[in-house]
C-alpha cells in the first residue's frame, strides 16, 4: 500500500538493518485505524506540533485541503511562536485567509507550552502535524503512532541512528495500524519528479550508473545570543539559547547536510532504487565559523557507494557569494539527465524535457493526497520508512565528514552513540556547551569519533 515501497528494500539492510533493529510486527496486535478517526462529527481534527515558519505552513496548507478539517490544538516549546504562528494562521489579509476561513478553533485552553506540550497535542486530535527541529521528532512521531494518529512529519526525522531506529520501529507500527503517515520530502509529491523518475526507471536513458546531487547555497538564518536576550530581557540558560538557534546544534538540527541536503540524497537513492552501503568524504568550517554559528560545519562533499558499485557524489554549502545549485543529475549508459526534467541522448539531443508551469504545489499536494486518503479511510502513504532512511543516508554523509573515515552504511545504522540530551529541562545542560569564550567544539577529521 505505500507509494514508497518499491526501490527502497536493499538486501543488506533488510538483513542488518530494518529486520534486526526493528524486528516483525503482527498486524492483529493493533486497531485497523486507516478507516477510524475519532470526531463525533465528520470533522478530521488536526494538531500542530511545532509553530515555526515550516510548521505554519503545514498547517496553512492542511487546512487547504478539500477535506472538512479542522485546527484544534497547537504545541510549542516556546509561547512567543506559537502565539505568532496562530496570529499569522487567522490573519485575514493571508494569501489563504479566505480558503481556510472557519477552519481554525483553538481556544486558549488547547494551546500548549514546554517539552511535553505534544503530549496534550496529540490526545486531541485525528491527524497530527510534525514540525519541530528534527531532534525531537522520533520521540513525538512515536507517541502520535502510539496514539493511533495519523501523521504528517516534517524531515529529517532524525538527528542521530538512535532516533533513525526509533522511527523505524513506529513505522512498521503505524504500516500495522493502517495509519496514513506523509514525510516533508516533497519531491515525492511533485510532478516533475514523478515523472522524471518513471521515465528514467522505464530505461529512457539506459541503466543509472552515477549520480549528482547538490545543496549549495549561501545559509540560512542565524539568531545571535546578544539579540535574543535583547529581546527576551534577561540572560537565556543554554538550552534555551540553542533552543532558539536550533539550526547550528547537531542534536536539534543534524547539520545542514542532513536539514537540508537530505532532499537530494533522497533523489539520488530515489533514482538508484537502492541505498549507499558506505561514504567517505570531506567538510569543515571557513566562512560560518561565529560563536553563534554553533558546531556544524559549512562545507560537506561526501561520495556514497551502493553495493553494485554506483555512485552518488554529494555537495553542500552554506557560503554567500558562490555559485549556488540546489538540484540532481543522474548519468545512463545511454544518456543522462542533467536536471530535474530532463533527459537527453548521448549526443544531446532532447529525449524529454517537462514543462512545470502548470504544475501544482508539491508542498500542497502532499496534504491534499494525505488527507483525502483519511477522509476516504483509506490506507494508502507509508512514507516514514523512506524518511528513516533517507535520514540516515544524510546521517551516514555527516559521519564520514567529520570524521574522515570510510563508515559503513551497516556500522553507522547500529552505532550507539546518541547526540540527544539526557535531561530536556531549560536548565538542564544540552549535549555540547560552549567553552570560556563562547565558542562550540567542532567536529575534527582524523580526531573525532562517530561510531
Amino acid at each position: 500500500m505505500s507509494r514508497n515501497s518499491n526501490g527502497f528494500t536493499r538486501r543488506d539492510f533488510m538483513k542488518s538493518g530494518s529486520a534486526a533493529v526493528v524486528g516483525s510486527v503482527v498486524a492483529s496486535q493493533f486497531p485497523l485505524s486507516a478507516n477510524a478517526y475519532y470526531s463525533t462529527d465528520d470533522v478530521i481534527r488536526v494538531g500542530l506540533i511545532g509553530c515555526g515558519g515550516r510548521g505554519t505552513g503545514a498547517a496553512s496548507q492542511a487546512l487547504q485541503t478539500d477535506q472538512n478539517v479542522k485546527l484544534v490544538a497547537m504545541a510549542d516549546a516556546f509561547r512567543d511562536r506559537l502565539d505568532d504562528s496562530y496570529t499569522n494562521l487567522t490573519n485575514p489579509e493571508a494569501d489563504f485567509a479566505e480558503k481556510i476561513a472557519g477552519r481554525i478553533d483553538v481556544p486558549e485552553e488547547n494551546k500548549f507550552v514546554g517539552f511535553d506540550a505534544y503530549k496534550e497535542v496529540i490526545s486531541r486530535c485525528d491527524v497530527v502535524l510534525i514540525a519541530t527541529p528534527p531532534g525531537f521528532r522520533p520521540e513525538h512521531f512515536q507517541a502520535a503512532v502510539a496514539a493511533d494518529k495519523h501523521v504528517f512529519m516534517e524531515k529529517p526525522v532524525a538527528t542521530d541512528a538512535a532516533g533513525v531506529r526509533k522511527v523505524l520501529a513506529a513505522a512498521e507500527q503505524a504500516k500495522a495500524k493502517q495509519l496514513n503517515v506523509v514525510v516533508g520530502l516533497q519531491r515525492h509529491y511533485q510532478t516533475v519528479y514523478r515523472e522524471w523518475m518513471e521515465r528514467m526507471h522505464g530505461g529512457m536513458i539506459g541503466d543509472l550508473v552515477t549520480a549528482r546531487v547538490y545543496w549549495n547555497s549561501g545559509g540560512v538564518w542565524v539568531r545571535d545570543r546578544a539579540s535574543l536576550e535583547e529581546k527576551a530581557g534577561r540572560s537565556l540558560t543554554e538550552m534555551e539559547y540553542q533552543m532558539r538557534n536550533w539550526y547550528y546544534f547537531n542534536w536539534l538540527c543534524g547539520d545542514h547536510i542532513v536539514e537540508q541536503h537530505i532532499h537530494n540524497l533522497d533523489v539520488g537513492n530515489w533514482a538508484f532504487q537502492d541505498l549507499p552501503v558506505r561514504a567517505q568524504g570531506q567538510g569543515g568550517r571557513l566562512v560560518r565559523t561565529g560563536k553563534d554559528h554553533g558546531e556544524i560545519f559549512d562545507h560537506h562533499y561526501v561520495e556514497y557507494e551502493y553495493a553494485d558499485g554506483r555512485r552518488m557524489i554529494s555537495q553542500c554549502r552554506h557560503m554567500p557569494n558562490c555559485a549556488n545549485r540546489v538540484s540532481e543529475a543522474f548519468h545512463g549508459t545511454n544518456g543522462s539527465a542533467p536536471q530535474p526534467g530532463q533527459l537527453v541522448s548521448p549526443s544531446g539531443y532532447s529525449l524529454y524535457n517537462h514543462n512545470s508551469r502548470n504544475d501544482p504545489n508539491p508542498y500542497q499536494v502532499e496534504h491534499d493526497e494525505l488527507f483525502a486518503a483519511i477522509a476516504a479511510g483509506e490506507f494508502a502513504y507509508a512514507d516514514a520508512e523512506n524518511g528513516a532512511k533517507a535520514t540516515m543516508t544524510a546521517i551516514l554523509g555527516r559521519m564520514a565528514t567529520y570524521s574522515g573515515q570510510t563508515v559503513e552504511w551497516d556500522a553507522a545504522l547500529a552505532s550507539e552513540r546518541s547526540i540527544m540530551p539526557q535531561t530536556l529541562a531549560w536548565d538542564a545542560d544540552p549535549p555540547v556547551m560552549p567553552d570560556a569564550d563562547g565558542y562550540y567544539p567542532i567536529p575534527e577529521p582524523g580526531v573525532t569519533q562517530v561510531l
